[in-house]
């Protein structure tokens, strides 16, 4: 179906702006598909651990298996009867993840030998992390719709640049078989 890495590229970004703009219009239908999503992942997680525990000759990596299990089935059924603690507990979880990165990256800028335009971008970036992630923990209410709007956002520049590499990589005639194979053809030579 796809004949060249540039057309599923091309595809990719598309998709990836549809789902942006339609984050973007309805922020409340993009956080429920969210917690649809994590609840999804739960039972998924917990059929699995029920198949680990069913499959382990011993009693203590079974019992902790189905304890594993039922936490994860409480899980879903917690995100998908109480979806607004789960949003609040997602916030919660991206604010910190936020503010861990940003920390680690401003860290990075002073630990090896980067030059000053790159410690720069680590200190910034690391920066704009940690304030992101204060920002989500002082507020996670709004943080919410934020998450979805950012998503959406991320989705669009996302779809963007696949779609301009996709079509670079048809430009220069570089396909799905020379990609994965050889280097990109030399300019003037196909």
């Amino acid at each position: 179906m796809l004949t060249s890495r540039s057309t599923g590229l091309i595809m990719l970004g598309v998709l990836a702006i549809v789902v942006g703009i339609l984050a973007l219009a309805w922020p409340g239908v993009t956080i429920l598909a969210l917690v649809i999503l994590f609840a999804v992942y739960a039972f998924i997680a917990a059929g699995l651990q029920a198949v680990r525990a069913f499959g382990s000759v011993r009693a203590g990596p079974v019992f902790g298996h189905l304890l594993l299990a039922l936490v994860d089935l409480a899980a879903g059924v917690v995100a998908l009867l109480w979806p607004a603690p789960t949003v609040l507990v997602l916030v919660l979880v991206v604010a910190i993840w936020a503010f861990v990165a940003g920390v680690t990256e401003i860290f990075a800028a002073f630990g090896g030998e980067e030059t000053a335009g790159t410690r720069a971008m680590f200190i910034l970036a690391g920066l704009v992390s940690v304030a992101f992630g204060v920002v989500l923990f002082a507020w996670p209410g709004p943080g919410t719709v934020t998450l979805a709007l950012l998503f959406g956002i991320f989705a669009i520049v996302y779809g963007v640049s696949h779609i301009v590499t996709g079509i670079r990589l048809r430009r220069t005639g570089w396909g799905l078989d020379s990609a994965l194979h050889d280097a990109p053809p030399e300019p003037g030579r196909a």
